[in-house]
């Protein structure tokens, strides 16, 4: 059992309840004199000591706010630590890094040891600006808005209200009827809140513009990909990516498209895309949250003894808030805890097989804490987003071995495993057209909200297949793009799945070949944490860092022929 690792720099019962309780400490780092490279070695341990503490406690007060939004008491206490203590954490750390990058002894460090960190660090000092504290602190305040509104969201359908992702269930019903009466009342919720979404969109917009213009940039997009430490790729490569979507991904998806058509025998509707052609009813693959907890750890033994140990952890520790109910935020997540090394996952599981592959992709994330919890600096463990999420997508499909837990009979799980791959190819345009809309959107950041709408529906065609018939429902499409929460909260942070969805297929191909080697790969990989370049961190796991078309081509191949296999 992992417990809190024993304080050096800080007292173990240290709480955070005003600024003056963490203010010495910052004071003792910046006032600190170093005299030889141990001292300044030791310097990095107390820092990091002290900003793995602020990081967990910021971030316990973001998951009990998530996971129950109707409470102000939690929602206050995460808006005092963005309002009240961050704002005053964000100077100092930039005087921490100038301190840093200023010392004699700094030439002294292993250079394949803090590399990473230390280019991290000067890319921090050449963007931070003290007029964009306060701005941070009111974009923070602002984006968690999102959950609160969408998390309030309910429908009622046969005289039972759920939550929004419990009547999503009803869109994979055989009964057209249903699904429509589903799509109706779902959107027609979301309907209700779409000019206050649009308001609270276009305050952000001109906030992150603002932040932005006061660092030095023309606009949100170029100062958000040096925020992003993006060294390893340019705007240039996601432009490239979008093209390569279109080219090699755009056709499987038509030809998905049609075969659901035949199977059908009629036109495709939007509460057509999620049922089964067979007239099949919908998995359901768990029974509650913890059946999902119990055949999740069954599922990862039969991968890796390692991988059900550390959900067997985190079940012992309750860091798992699986169910759905209302009240509760959207979405799903792993947050690392950076004191603990023990992560917590929130999602919103109703019972189907797509809470499976959330559940797996979630326990990828935690296995990544896991794995890199050794690393001496907590900016070590901090990973790119596009290393992260190779480290879920890549759990997504080598837990295929032990997803017989969940699936009973083969049939069941050659349905879900075909519908998963096919999910997989389909959300890559999904992906393209979020990501080639926030370029956009920072890049015009005058636009109106009606420009916004007309943008999105000229993506939504030249990323779609033309198949789905969306008369009548125009206004739903044109304003589909609000349900994606990483626009609000979170943004430019999306085109990091496609490149690690293609990462995760290149692993799962090697795994097929050679079991022992590929999860030996894949496990040194994610115990590297942030101390290598992303493309170096991709070889290590046995693949390329690459999103040229040639390479994506490559990939579908393999993807098709998989899927004949589930046949």
């Amino acid at each position: 059992m992992i417990t809190i690792i024993k304080r050096k720099f800080l007292p173990n019962k240290l709480k955070v309840t005003s600024w003056d309780v963490l203010a010495p400490f910052f004071k003792q780092l910046l006032d600190r004199e170093i005299n030889n490279i141990e001292e300044l070695e030791n310097w990095l341990k107390d820092r990091s000591e002290l900003e793995a503490f602020v990081s967990e406690d910021l971030a316990w007060r973001y998951v009990k706010m998530t996971c129950d939004t109707t409470n102000k008491d939690l929602e206050q206490a995460y808006l005092f630590f963005v309002t009240e203590i961050e704002p005053q954490i964000s100077p100092l750390s930039d005087q921490l890094n100038k301190k840093l990058v200023a010392c004699k002894f700094i030439n002294e460090l292993n250079h394949d040891k803090y590399f990473i960190y230390l280019r991290g660090i000067k890319k921090e000092i050449e963007i931070f600006r003290e007029e964009n504290v306060p701005l941070m602190a009111e974009i923070a305040t602002e984006s968690q808005k999102y959950g609160s509104i969408v998390g309030s969201m309910s429908v009622e359908i046969d005289g039972k209200e759920l939550t929004l992702q419990q009547a999503a269930n009803f869109l994979k019903n055989p009964d057209r009827s249903i699904r429509e009466n589903a799509f109706v009342k779902i959107n027609e919720v979301r309907s209700k809140y779409n000019a206050e979404l649009d308001e609270l969109f276009d305050k952000l917009i001109a906030l992150r513009h603002q932040v932005a213009v006061n660092a030095g940039f023309d606009n949100f997009r170029d100062y958000m990909f040096a925020a992003l430490g993006r060294f390893d790729y340019s705007t240039d490569d996601c432009f490239a990516f979008h093209n390569a979507i279109q080219t090699e991904v755009l056709p499987l998806v038509k030809a998905f498209n049609e075969k659901r058509k035949a199977e059908l025998g009629h036109d495709l509707k939007p509460w057509d895309m999620e049922v089964d052609t067979k007239n099949r009813e919908a998995l359901e693959p768990f029974t509650s949250g913890k059946d999902l907890i119990d055949r999740t750890v069954k599922c990862f033994r039969k991968v890796d003894d390692y991988f059900a140990w550390c959900i067997e952890t985190m079940d012992n520790m309750e860091r798992l808030d699986l169910e759905s109910r209302k009240g509760k935020a959207p979405g799903g997540y792993n947050y690392p805890m950076s004191e603990t090394s023990v992560p917590f996952i929130f999602m919103n599981a109703a019972s189907s097989t797509r809470d499976v592959e959330t559940m797996l992709h979630e326990g990828g994330h935690a296995v990544h804490s896991f794995l890199s919890k050794d690393l001496e600096l907590a900016a070590f463990k901090n990973c790119p987003s596009e290393v992260a999420e190779l480290a879920s997508m890549s759990m997504e499909l080598i837990s295929y071995d032990g997803q017989d837990e969940f699936y009973t009979n083969k049939e069941d799980f050659n349905r879900a495993k075909e519908e998963h791959l096919e999910g997989i190819i389909k959300i890559l345009p999904w992906i393209a057209t979020i990501d080639k809309f926030q370029h956009w959107i920072y890049t015009n950041p005058k636009h109106t909200a009606d420009e916004r709408k007309t943008y999105w529906v000229q993506l939504s065609k030249e990323f779609g297949t033309g198949m789905v018939n969306w008369d009548g429902y125009e206004d739903i499409q044109a304003y589909s793009w609000q349900k994606q929460l990483h626009l609000y909260e979170v943004p430019f942070y999306y085109i990091e799945y496609g490149m690690a969805q293609l990462g995760a297929l290149a692993v799962w191909k090697n795994y097929i070949t050679d079991k022992p080697t590929a999860l030996a790969q894949y496990k040194a990989a994610l115990s590297l944490g942030y101390t290598k370049t992303i493309g170096d961190i991709y070889k290590t796991a046995g693949i390329e860092f690459n999103f040229t078309a040639p390479y994506i081509k490559q990939l579908m191949e393999f993807v098709k022929d998989e899927l004949a296999n589930c046949n």
